[in-house]
């Protein structure tokens, strides 16, 4: 007679590894992108193509704003692709983070009929936020190549480096956020709020030099120029404008920003996971 197998593990119920368990059941991940996309674009006409449309007027109106009223096209060149390329950097940064924000509760009939990785919901957010950027970044290529840009190996670099902070980003407070909200449905409006300064909070309308005119070499720059949204949004300015204009606009640091950029977006995306990890397992109640 064959021995008997020991017993497994008692494990509790609808806790699992966190991120990992969403790399480990990524079949369910592709299931709830598509399901996600389906459901954003049911009974719309122009599906997709809102990608392109919502950008599009968004700049139209800052550049006709900002660039020709306020005439910062004349002190910034090339200023048309400076302004999208940060444009792009944060569209992603705000609907990642705000979609991720409501993910949990906006899928409360799955968190509360079955289990499956909670983490799969901010996710996937991220995800669809990743393919609505597609679009985005075609269009700038596109006026990159326009105004004489060539790219090289570093400047596609600086390009995959942004994106990687604000993805990063934008999942841990994503998951942060997300969680908290679950419990007290104020943090939507609190997300909003955030999301509605994030692009003034970084050089995309204006240049970095004015934040260094108004407050001086100090502290309060070091401070602006380490928000992880405002590295991405200056690597996005060296990988797709600055190599295109005739190189003579004075560019911000960067290896103290990164570094201190990316410890904060490292830092935000285990606590994100901390807390949601701690909270989880009480969202089918809440809910």
């Amino acid at each position: 007679m064959s021995a008997a197998l020991p017993p497994a593990p008692l494990v509790d119920p609808g806790v699992g590894h966190g991120l990992a368990d969403v790399l480990r059941k990524r079949f369910l991940l592709g299931l709830l992108v598509r399901k996600e996309l389906r459901v954003r674009y049911r009974g719309s006409v122009l599906g997709l193509f809102w990608s392109y449309v919502k950008p599009a007027v968004q700049f139209v109106v800052y550049y006709f704003a900002l660039g020709v009223f306020l005439q910062l096209n004349r002190g910034i060149d090339d200023f048309a692709v400076y302004l999208f390329s940060g444009i792009v950097a944060v569209n992603f940064f705000t609907e990642a983070f705000g979609n991720a924000t409501r993910s949990v509760v906006g899928n409360a009939p799955l968190v509360k009929k079955i289990y499956l990785p909670r983490e799969m919901f901010p996710v996937s957010s991220l995800i669809v936020a990743a393919i609505h950027f597609l679009p985005q970044m075609a269009v700038l290529l596109v006026a990159a190549f326009a105004v004489g840009w060539r790219p090289t190996f570093a400047e596609f670099g600086f390009g995959v480096l942004g994106f990687t902070i604000v993805g990063v980003l934008s999942l841990g407070l994503g998951l942060l956020f997300g969680a908290v909200n679950v419990f007290y449905r104020d943090f939507e409006n609190i997300v909003d709020l955030l999301l509605l300064v994030a692009t003034w909070a970084s050089p995309v309308l204006y240049p970095w030099t004015a934040v260094r005119d108004a407050f001086g070499e100090g502290l309060l720059l070091d401070v602006y120029l380490s928000n992880p949204l405002t590295v991405a949004v200056n690597l996005f300015h060296r990988a797709f404008w600055y190599p295109a204009t005739d190189q003579t606009a004075e560019l911000p640091p960067l290896a103290g920003p990164l570094a201190a950029g990316g410890l904060l977006t490292v830092v935000l995306l285990v606590l994100g996971q901390l807390v949601f990890s701690r909270a989880e397992r009480k969202f089918a109640q809440e809910l």
